[in-house]
């Protein structure tokens, strides 16, 4: 397969790793090992999504060689045209790294992999529309990586997973080549902890957790990692840390879950919510605010507890809690469907040919991203109820939605004369002047208070 070949300045470490010896506690920054010179790369990544490009870039930064992989040679173009939908600080780290690609290589060869000291793995794990785990993507990238694993190297997942998984689909087909696990090849899992478009965290001060296979697997997952990262805190196994990334964004789904039950609740009893979570937030212990809105989009929280409760099902364990929760999340898109059917028989308007216009169908402010994105379900939903619908978002010029259906933003909002408007997400550089006071708004983000007359889902 062909290649494309496309870093600020290389900063070589300078305080070497002891190879041997005790490994330093948990939650300390850890000096980095030179690289070694078997390998071109320090680190490879596979998969150069919202999580893998982000990732590569700060390695990069921190003076890795950088092999960056995507099976993908549409993704790989936009990359090389630098037109991959990034954070300002991670445009400049692409800028800088395409012009250096003896040190940071886009490739499409898997063959390449096995000139990388490390290879981390950050391919999607969605679910499909009966809320199963879709473990495709990452099967064949595991598979294919172990194919091209030679001694010396790490591996590490970082997708969002089964309890066990990398054992599965890492650690034992090595072994079946074998390999002897902590001598010939490491293997680890740490999650990722990107949060994609929020500048407030960059990747260098996020903790990471890594487990390991065994204790010299994670004390080179722990070397790895610390080439940008400055807090690394270890775990005792590979299935700790895949359990770790389960309960955050569990913990996330549940509270959300209820913050929503609570906003339906407040408007049942004429109170303001989001008032009453600023003030529940004054507390300095025991409280952490969550807010209501639409739904919940993207691949942590409406596709991660999936992965724990199919496991559990398989097991027979129940989570009732946890079930509850994702059955809620699922269903808030049609929640709010049924207020815009509401507010508009309020108003003496029935849903047939009724002009409903959503602002911002992207799932969070300030990014491209569509993944898992209430805005297309409540879209879909709308017009199987009869509605005429469009949209306006800056940052997504064209959907696709499940049912087949497409739409291309509007140019001219105001000109499509709205019965209602949701307002489902809202960029910085929203612009609503457009609103002439005559269309009924639906606020889904509970916050736009800057709109006369707006009523709360």
């Amino acid at each position: 397969m062909s290649t494309l070949d496309v870093r600020p300045d290389v900063i070589a470490p300078t305080t070497p790793l002891p190879r041997d010896g005790a490994s330093p506690a948990p939650d300390t920054p850890i000096a980095v090992a030179a690289p070694t010179p078997a390998f071109d790369f320090d680190v490879a990544i596979v998969g150069l999504g919202y999580v893998g490009l982000p990732t590569a870039l700060a390695y990069h930064a921190s003076g890795s060689r950088v092999l960056a992989l995507d099976v993908s040679s549409r993704r790989l173009r936009t990359i090389a045209a630098r037109g991959a939908d990034l954070i300002d600080s991670d445009r400049e780290r692409l800028d800088a790294a395409l012009r250096r690609p003896s040190e940071f290589r886009l490739t499409g060869d898997v063959s390449e992999l096995s000139r990388a000291s490390a290879i981390v793995v950050c391919v999607p794990t969605p679910v499909d529309h009966q809320q199963v785990p879709d473990l495709a993507p990452l099967r064949a990238a595991c598979a294919t990586v172990v194919a091209a694993a030679r001694p010396g190297q790490l591996v590490m997942l970082t997708s969002t997973t089964y309890v066990g998984c990398t054992h599965d689909l890492v650690e034992q087909p090595l072994r079946e080549r074998g390999f002897e696990i902590g001598r010939d090849v490491f293997v680890t899992f740490s999650a990722e902890r990107i949060d994609p478009g929020n500048i407030g965290f960059a990747q260098e001060v996020v903790p990471r957790v890594v487990g390991g296979a065994t204790p010299r697997c994670e004390e080179q997952g722990a070397q790895l990692l610390s080439r940008y990262a400055a807090r690394v805190h270890r775990v005792s196994s590979l299935a700790t840390a895949e359990m770790t990334k389960l309960l955050e964004n569990t913990f996330r789904a549940v509270n959300i879950a209820l913050a929503n039950e609570f906003a339906d609740i407040c408007g049942a009893l004429d109170v303001p919510v989001t008032e009453v979570i600023e003030a529940a937030s004054t507390k300095p212990y025991g409280f952490m605010a969550f807010y209501p809105g639409p739904g919940v989009g993207g691949h942590c929280i409406p596709c991660d507890p999936h992965y724990l409760l199919w496991q559990l099902k398989a097991l027979h364990v129940d989570a009732g809690v946890i079930t509850e929760a994702m059955t809620r999340i699922a269903a808030r898109p049609r929640r709010v469907v049924e207020r815009i059917r509401d507010v508009l028989g309020r108003a003496g308007k029935g849903t047939l040919g009724a002009r409903v216009l959503v602002v911002g169908v992207t799932y969070k402010p300030d990014v491209a991203d569509l993944r898992e994105s209430p805005a297309l379900e409540i879209i879909d939903h709308l017009i199987d109820v009869g509605a005429e619908v469009q949209y306006v978002d800056t940052h997504a010029p064209h959907i696709h939605l499940d049912s087949g259906r497409e739409r291309d933003s509007l140019d001219d909002p105001g000109a499509f004369h709205p019965d209602v408007v949701l307002v489902h997400t809202r960029h910085h550089d929203c612009d609503l002047g457009w609103l002439d006071g005559e269309a009924l708004v639906v606020d889904g983000t509970y916050r736009s208070t800057d709109i006369a007359g707006r009523v709360l889902l």
